[in-house]
């Protein structure tokens, strides 16, 4: 990885340390796509499989035509530049998923047919299935990353065994601003464990505000699942190192809901396009909040109170 045409990569507009010791390359995990037991011991050993090119880049590129198609529709996209380079006018919102999801054929076979169902069955070894919900991201120029945080306190009510795949929608170069996996963070449940065992849309029923979380009103109580504010103390605090790479058209990083990840910010003046998927067998238990024609989500039907 090349740092020679950035002064710096921040995430949450904090500068992060480049040296060797605190940032590095994600490990690649491509030459055993398709064998079981070294996936899933490099699952183990690592908490994420970095696959390029497990997808086929033409339905990925399909896929970003209908989302930079349909971002120009909504009057987003800097039409001076060709619509597959997806600049943002400034100040562009951020979407996550039915505008640019709903009819996206190509999508929708990316992320749930070919190779990402035949890799998922050689991963868990059985029929799989998927969550309904797509989480897409579209994060135009100049906008800060994502939080440090794990997936399991937002889906954690069915299967542990669960994996998470961030696919880009194009190139995302480390300017454009792709996921960061802190290293080996799966391995710290002593130091997570409190964490880890939170739910997002549990809240307090005898607090002042349990009404609007119950109408729905607020979504969340005091808390919006993020494990730190900061990518650079906690870095320090858990170890490690932050892994990214410079990611490209047909590659997926796979990880577990027990990962820490991030994003870098996005330094340019593009859209980065992704999407989050969720995989796991289809024999055990799916958390009732993503699944369905229309998944409750983080909505009122998917709040649990109790007496804090």
């Amino acid at each position: 990885m090349s740092m020679v045409t950035l002064p710096k990569l921040t995430s949450l507009g904090l500068e992060l340390d480049l040296q060797g010791s605190a940032f590095g390359d994600l490990r690649r995990s491509d030459d055993m796509a398709h064998l079981a037991v070294a996936l899933r011991e490099r699952m183990s050993e690592d908490g994420y499989l970095y696959l390029p090119g497990l997808l086929d880049r033409d339905q990925v590129l399909a896929a970003r035509q209908f989302v930079v198609d349909r971002l120009a529709e909504l009057g987003h996209l800097d039409e001076n530049h060709p619509r597959l380079a997806a600049v943002s006018k400034p100040g562009g919102p951020s979407f996550m998923a039915k505008p640019l999801t709903h009819g996206n054929r190509a999508l929708q076979a990316v992320l749930y047919g070919g190779a990402m169902l035949e890799f998922y069955e050689c991963l868990l070894g059985g029929p799989v299935r998927h969550y309904d919900y797509t989480w897409f991201r579209s994060i135009p120029g100049r906008m800060n990353g994502t939080y440090p945080h794990c997936d399991i306190v937002y889906m954690g009510r069915g299967t542990h065994n669960l994996y998470t795949s961030w696919t880009p929608i194009g190139d995302v170069s480390l300017e454009l601003g792709g996921l960061m996996i802190l290293e080996n963070s799966h391995r710290q449940e002593d130091k997570l464990r409190q964490y880890l065992q939170r739910d997002v849309d549990t809240y307090c029923s005898n607090y002042p505000d349990a009404a609007e979380i119950e109408s729905g009103e607020k979504t969340w109580q005091d808390w919006d699942g993020r494990l730190s504010s900061n990518p650079v103390s906690l870095r320090e605090k858990l170890g490690g190192r932050w892994l990214t790479t410079e990611f490209k058209l047909g590659d997926v990083l796979v990880f577990s809901t027990a990962t820490v990840h991030a994003s870098l910010d996005n330094q340019s003046d593009r859209y980065r396009l992704s999407a989050d998927s969720r995989y796991q067998l289809a024999s055990e238990p799916v958390d009732e909040r993503w699944i369905g024609e229309n998944p409750i989500a983080h909505g009122a039907a998917g709040k649990k109170g109790k007496i804090c």
